[in-house]
């Protein structure tokens, strides 16, 4: 699968107006598009982060559906988005170990890489790191997006809950450091988010 990524910032005591569009609205939006498979959307609303996820079939489906969505994302965002970026990212490896729920929380790993490592990355991470992973306690879900030309991806792990997120930090670090080593990759930034919603129908 291959998926659209919306990263936007601003007054975390707007964010929930912006987080009300995109599930009413922006999700209507979506379920009209061809090759359409489910988003997801996270919230940290302490600093006033919002990470929006949508899943497409192709490459062609998800570039077809943001012509529709780049007229419309702007105003779903506001008041809330003072920046606002939109990557595209492959999804090489989905793996749900039980459905993730609202309320749960996401950890997110952003990483760079020589685009000659893509293989060694997926490769690396469906043998070692999601295995890792699975072992923790209140894991719902695991994936791995890759941009091959950039040189850069990102790691998703979703918990069922902010306990379970909160006491895998020490586990997972030791599973990302491993794994970091082995794929030859860098880890570029660590952020942790709010589950609002999430749906992805087949990985």
């Amino acid at each position: 699968m291959f998926v659209r990524t919306v990263y936007s910032t601003g007054d975390p005591s707007k964010i929930d107006a912006a987080v009300r569009a995109l599930n009413a609205q922006g999700r209507d939006l979506l379920e009209d598009r061809p090759g359409y498979r489910g988003s997801g959307i996270f919230v940290d609303r302490t600093l006033g982060k919002l990470l929006a996820v949508s899943w497409w079939t192709s490459e062609e489906a998800r570039r077809n559906s943001d012509e529709v969505m780049r007229e419309r994302r702007g105003a779903m965002l506001e008041p809330f988005a003072a920046t606002t970026l939109v990557e595209n990212y492959e999804a090489v490896v989905f793996h749900e170990v039980r459905r993730p729920e609202m309320g749960g929380g996401l950890r997110l790993s952003r990483l760079e890489f020589d685009p000659m490592d893509a293989g060694l990355l997926a490769d690396t991470f469906r043998a070692s790191v999601a295995p890792g992973l699975e072992h923790l306690a209140g894991l719902s879900r695991t994936s791995l997006f890759v941009d091959r030309e950039r040189g850069r991806g990102m790691v998703g792990a979703l918990f069922t809950d902010r306990a379970s997120l909160a006491a895998s930090r020490g586990a997972h670090a030791a599973v990302r450091h491993e794994g970091a080593a082995k794929a030859h990759v860098s880890v570029t930034s660590l952020e942790e988010f709010e589950i609002v919603f999430t749906d992805v129908r087949g990985g």
